[in-house]
């Protein structure tokens, strides 16, 4: 992933979507570019003309974080994009050997194996900033009974959602939502971790073989996954709505631990029960480690 043709992208992508009113600027007709021009970013952050083009040609080399800062202000980008922003400085000033040193976290500690195998209220996971899931609780292998039932190792959660589009859009209700949502992590990792070569296959292997996949991708969207709602149907067990909470554990940075739960005296309460009895006869809550 060439570090100048993301930092172009990205830049080049968050100005087309900003309007002239968004920012307090006078619009009018005669305007050739579908958001902002480059010459009012620049303004807006303080900037000349040419450094900022310079650093919409991809070359952050050299970049103070305090401009950095000031165009993530101009071009209204949110935390996750601010942190995108700056990953990809660091990138650019990174020497290529200290680069290639970083790695994505290969697996778990067997003390954190056992914290997930101790929530039994609801699922729970850890998975890598490339969606695989390299640690999981009962419960979790319960409510993805159909991609566990796939040959696949690791466990991967885009494949999941763009290669087997039938059994992904049975499981989640808002399908198109969940592929922004995977495709948005993806690119978040990408950022910070650009010469990871696993991630690099999985991305041409998406791209290859899903278009909506080569379209999200395009669109250079990034995401802090922390907390929110999301609502499956379960074969089983019918509908789930649950919360979850994802944390970083303190040592392993790109690690996600996330923790779903259903609000007490909710039917989705009463589901995951079900779900957790299921699991407990059921063949697909075998470990597969």
């Amino acid at each position: 992933m060439d570090n100048r043709d993301e930092v172009r992208e990205f830049l080049t992508t968050r100005r087309d979507r900003l309007t002239p009113e968004q920012v307090e600027l006078p619009g009018g007709t005669n305007r050739r570019v579908p958001g902002l021009r480059r010459t009012e970013v620049a303004m807006l952050a303080g900037v000349s003309v040419e450094y900022y083009s310079r650093l919409e040609r991809g070359n952050l080399s050299g970049v103070s974080e305090a401009v950095l800062d000031a165009i993530g202000t101009a071009l209204r980008l949110d935390d996750a994009e601010r942190s995108h922003l700056m990953d990809l400085a660091r990138a650019a000033n990174e020497s290529p050997i200290r680069a290639r040193r970083r790695s994505a976290p290969a697996g778990v500690r067997p003390g954190m194996q056992l914290a997930l195998d101790s929530i039994t209220a609801g699922p729970a996971f850890v998975r890598n900033g490339r969606m695989d899931v390299l640690a999981e609780n009962a419960l979790f292998r319960a409510l993805y009974a159909d991609l566990y039932a796939l040959p696949e190792r690791p466990v991967n959660l885009a494949r999941f959602v763009f290669l087997h589009r039938d059994l992904a859009e049975a499981f989640y209700p808002s399908w198109s939502t969940s592929a922004d949502i995977n495709v948005a992590i993806l690119r978040t990792e990408a950022g910070r971790n650009p010469h990871d070569r696993a991630l690099q296959d999985l991305v041409g292997e998406l791209s290859t073989r899903s278009e909506e996949f080569r379209v999200r991708w395009g669109a250079h969207n990034v995401r802090h996954h922390t907390s929110g709602e999301k609502v499956f149907h379960h074969p089983v067990v019918g509908e789930l709505r649950m919360i979850y909470e994802a944390m970083e554990p303190m040592d392993q940075p790109g690690l996600n631990f996330l923790i779903y739960s259903a609000e007490p005296g909710s039917p989705s309460e009463e589901s995951l029960k079900l779900l957790a009895s299921w699991a407990a006869t059921s063949e697909h809550a075998s470990p597969h480690h």
